[in-house]
């Protein structure tokens, strides 16, 4: 069976990364990760996510969205892994999942339409619940809503708003972090099987399109820059052992993508099985592209190590989120589960 994407969802991946390379590209991103101190959102970058659809992408047409699929949202995933992009998107598209399936028809028209056009940030988080605090929230300081358990060890969902947030160090600058305590907390009434199915089904395939935009920008830019690095008057790039290397990551990085749009474009119960190894895919990948845990600096050479090049921007997103949502262990877990049994 041959499967790819439809003409339009191939455009609307360009027109994500015309944008990206045209008005946010490594520079500005740099901008970002060497001001920690700011909110982690440019103003532009959002201001175009809302009116370019990108945070509209799976609300529903009454509600003011484009009633798209997940295809769709990995899509654009992709695109903004593949530019290291900052700000709240994923967070904001998850929350608006979560109203969308599962919130009272006054949660979603009290919230889907300001989510869909930018207008509010949401977030979604899975760390502690709206009764003892939420520990980590990507852009919890920025967040209008947060999505996340309504009480430790149970399955139902909340709304948080109001919250205090502290915010909270890490090593991807590309993202903000808080702890978010207090506020008020409004159950969403339908989440019986909503938790399980964000984490499976949405959270990890948009996580997961995330590191293989960052996967396949890294290795690219990794071939070029090894196509005119020289050495012994030739480029490094000729050389047996970094052409054997960097085939086996193409070939690793094409399966992943392929298992992830797989994994976003079917669903229920046979599609679990998929996702779990399309994760195990991807953290394998990641180690096999790190052998000495540095990303892709190795084949950069000492160049890789400074501060000045950009391949720490791919290194420390992708290992940020690599473990969100099931590392390769839990992905291992749940194949085995899903196909000898618990």
């Amino acid at each position: 069976m041959f499967f790819a994407l439809t003409s339009d969802q191939q455009e609307f991946g360009a027109a994500v990364r015309d944008y990206l390379a045209q008005r946010f590209d490594l520079a500005a991103v740099r901008t970002v990760v060497e001001n920690p101190s700011d909110d982690g959102n440019p103003a532009s970058l959002w201001r175009a996510a809302g009116e370019q659809g990108w945070t509209a992408v799976t609300v529903d047409e009454d509600h003011d969205g484009l009633g798209l699929g997940l295809v769709e949202a990995q899509v654009i995933a992709r695109a903004l892994g593949a530019g290291v992009a900052p700000g709240p998107w994923r967070g904001t598209v998850l929350a608006a999942d979560a109203i969308r399936l599962a919130g009272s028809d006054e949660q979603k028209a009290a919230w889907l339409p300001k989510l869909a056009a930018g207008e509010a940030v949401g977030a979604f988080t899975t760390r502690g619940s709206a009764a003892s605090g939420l520990p980590v929230v990507e852009y919890g300081a920025l967040a209008d809503v947060v999505v996340a358990p309504a009480e430790d060890g149970l399955p139902g969902l909340a709304l948080v708003t109001g919250a205090t947030a502290s915010p909270v160090g890490s090593y991807d600058g590309t993202t903000r972090l808080a702890s978010c305590s207090g506020g008020t907390a409004e159950a969403l009434p339908g989440t019986t099987v909503v938790l399980q199915r964000l984490l499976t089904d949405r959270a990890a395939v948009l996580v997961a399109a995330d590191l293989v935009g960052i996967a396949r920008e890294a290795l690219t830019r990794t071939v070029a820059y090894d196509r005119e690095r020289t050495q012994f008057g030739v480029p490094v790039g000729s050389f047996q052992a970094l052409k054997h290397a960097l085939a086996d990551l193409h070939v690793g990085v094409t399966m992943a993508e392929h298992t992830a749009l797989y994994a976003a474009a079917r669903g229920g119960h046979r599609a679990r099985r998929r996702r779990a190894r399309r994760r195990r895919r991807q953290g394998q990948e990641q180690r096999r592209g790190a052998p000495d845990d540095r990303g892709d600096d190795p084949v950069h050479g000492g160049i890789g190590l400074h501060w000045e090049h950009e391949a720490h921007f791919f290194y420390k997103r992708a290992k940020r989120l690599a473990g969100q949502y099931g590392d390769v262990a839990v992905s291992r877990e749940r194949i085995a589960s899903l196909t000898v049994g618990a």
